[in-house]
């Protein structure tokens, strides 16, 4: 987790105190889950820092840190999705502009299990709600990843590695397609 929060961060996904990941694990037969606290910047996540919660939000370990304020969203997600095992949400910038714009950025041929032209979206909800957690559980049983609407992006994937190369492949996409319409403008 710490590799990969460093390595998120200096991709610039996660600017600031942004963005949250989790992995699931089991341990003595019960399913755990290793997230981040909230209000710390990823650049810095050491070991002391992670919090581990069971599937009902009880904490197990690190009782000097809050777990991420969307920690509901990422418990949602692993209670729907069985086969994920990692999950990533980050602010990146160009992709994150996508998302307030309301502009939809176009799936890449040959790119994971996404089944439509265009990255699936999910309707703003409050950061950290129910109803957030919710809409990104539905939304993510078709897809990989989800563009959050005036959020961010969440990923998931069978470890962190898989999630957060799909999270930096989105940003190069919403990168991608943003030097394209701005090139097409100019010829207009």
């Amino acid at each position: 987790m710490i590799e990969i929060s460093s390595y998120l961060y200096e991709k610039g996904l996660v600017p600031g105190k942004s963005g949250n990941i989790s992995i699931r694990y089991k341990k003595d037969e019960f399913e755990r889950i290793a997230v981040t606290p909230s209000g710390l910047s990823l650049k810095s996540l050491a070991e002391k820092d992670i919090v581990i919660v069971d599937m009902e939000e009880n904490k197990i370990y690190n009782d000097s840190k809050t777990p991420t304020s969307e920690l509901l969203m990422h418990l949602k997600i692993y209670k729907t999705r069985k086969d994920v095992n990692a999950v990533i949400h980050t602010h990146s910038p160009i992709a994150t502009g996508f998302a307030f714009a309301g502009e939809k950025i176009e799936r890449i041929e040959g790119f994971g299990p996404i089944n439509n032209k265009f990255i699936p979206y999910v309707d703003y909800y409050n950061p950290g709600s129910v109803e957030l957690a919710e809409a990104v559980s539905n939304g993510l049983e078709k897809s990989d990843v989800l563009i959050l609407k005036e959020h961010g992006i969440v990923s998931v994937g069978k470890n962190l590695d898989e999630a957060s190369l799909l999270s930096e492949f989105i940003e190069e996409s919403a990168k991608t397609q943003f030097v394209k319409r701005v090139l097409m403008a100019n010829r207009l």
